[in-house]
């Protein structure tokens, strides 16, 4: 009878760093300004918008009273989380544990910044658009979907800056089917490459599912609350600034009696959209 227990057995371990599972996605970089500096606020003034009168010619006018408004983005949340890597777990390990565990708490940090700012700027976006029924997931419906958010901001200025789109992946469905079957070179271009991240010169941003949520003061939303659920974003870039003053901190602490490190990591968050852009952001509504 074979009594050769598993464990007696050599063990080769397939890479140099202890595994990272998987990750997100970081998005919400790539379509806002992001400022660093310590500020708790940022202040945007703003005039009253003129209009100019045409009229025959008299010589005469009238003068129009204005007005002033302060656009103020205030940083009011934090994002948080800590571990204690003891000196033994560190030693006794086959990998680097303690500069791992920094990685992806640092990268956590992030990600629930990035969630943060993603469903705030969808919350605050005064655009709105319902989609045909099957909203992206049927491929007919990709390009009259585009071509309608396309209509709500062309004609200004600021689109300029780049239109984009945030998606969740289980909408990428309807888009690779509709990308392999429209025109020809751009059909040839995805059947060889896959998903393009453009279509009719809208970015394509994808997020995994459960990106866009409901929660009310809770611990992914912390001060704010919204109702995204169902929901995906387009806009223009750029018009939606969020702030994190000195990015993502990493603190390494001793603690009295544990011998090894307390990793705690943080980082201070606040997004405006600034309020006379508001309406270059479109909440979509999936049908």
């Amino acid at each position: 009878m074979n009594t050769i227990a598993d464990t007696t057995y050599r063990t080769k371990f397939y890479a140099a760093t202890l595994q990272q599972v998987l990750r997100n996605a970081l998005i919400a970089e790539k379509i806002c300004q992001v400022d660093n500096s310590d500020n708790k606020t940022i202040k945007n003034p703003y005039g009253s918008q003129p209009t100019a009168t045409v009229q025959a010619i008299a010589g005469t006018y009238s003068v129009s009273a204005y007005t002033t408004t302060v656009s103020t983005l205030t940083v009011t949340d934090e994002v948080t989380y800590a571990e204690h890597v003891y000196d033994w777990e560190d030693i006794l390990s086959n990998y680097d544990l303690f500069a791992n565990r920094v990685e992806e708490i640092g990268y956590s940090v992030a990600h629930a910044v990035d969630v943060y700012v993603l469903n705030y700027l969808l919350e605050a976006g005064t655009g709105t658009y319902t989609t045909p029924v099957g909203g992206f997931t049927t491929a007919s419906n990709i390009n009259v979907i585009i071509s309608n958010l396309a209509s709500k901001v062309m004609g200004y200025a600021e689109t300029y800056n780049g239109m984009f789109l945030v998606i969740e992946n289980t909408d990428v469905v309807g888009f690779m089917q509709a990308q392999m079957t429209n025109g020809f070179s751009y059909a040839d271009a995805a059947l060889n490459n896959g998903f393009l991240t453009t279509y009719g010169g809208v970015e394509i941003y994808v997020a995994r599912t459960g990106t866009f949520t409901d929660a009310t003061t809770d611990t992914t939303s912390g001060t704010q609350t919204w109702t995204n659920s169902g929901h995906r974003m387009f806009g223009v870039k750029n018009m939606c600034t969020y702030a994190s003053p000195r990015g993502v901190l990493v603190e390494e602490k001793s603690v009295s009696g544990a011998f090894g490190k307390e990793i705690a990591i943080h980082a201070l968050i606040g997004a405006k959209l600034w309020d006379t852009k508001a309406g270059l952001i479109v909440d979509i509504t999936l049908a």
